[in-house]
């Protein structure tokens, strides 16, 4: 694994943390407070409901491990350097771009899905930085799967090695 995919690697830790922290949030959400000895709570509201907290453990979980597969993928097929530079930040930018989203979305009344109000209630400042970024990442993570994908199917082939000594760069 080179140095790029390795940092690919951290990145995706830092989005699961990302989708972990909320999974405290998800449960002190779902019991109303934190409990701070077996039934001794301490009780407060978190803003949004559970199903929002849910969403964003998950989706933050989600964008750690897509970020992790890519990493892998990349060292697998050994895209040219340009190629893999530019997958990289396609697909580490999308990481954060949708961990905002979710967190953003979870904020905001309208769950960042729109840039106006819509059905799940009115806009906010959260619900735009959550939408903006992620609704530039969808494309641009459409883009670097794209390249994946031409480079998988049609690409030039690895350069035939023995063992790891075939992914050391």
């Amino acid at each position: 694994m080179n140095e790029r995919q390795r940092r690919m690697v951290g990145h995706g830790a830092i989005l699961m943390v990302f989708g972990l922290l909320a999974g405290f949030g998800l449960v002190m959400s779902l019991v109303g407070g934190f409990e701070i000895f077996p039934g001794m709570m301490l009780e407060f509201e978190l803003p949004s409901d559970s199903s929002g907290w849910a969403r964003t453990h998950a989706g933050g979980i989600l964008n750690g491990i897509m970020v992790f597969a890519v990493a892998l993928v990349l060292w697998g097929i050994r895209l040219p350097d340009a190629s893999e530079a530019r997958v990289t930040w396609m697909v580490v930018g999308a990481g954060y771009a949708n961990t905002l989203f979710y967190w953003g979305g979870m904020l905001a009344d309208n769950r960042a899905l729109t840039f106006g109000d819509n059905r799940f209630g009115e806009t906010s400042l959260m619900g735009v930085i959550g939408l903006f970024p992620a609704l530039v990442f969808a494309f641009i993570t459409i883009i670097a799967m794209i390249i994946i994908a031409r480079h998988a199917f049609g690409g030039a082939a690895a350069p035939a090695a023995v063992g790891n000594a075939a992914h050391a760069r």
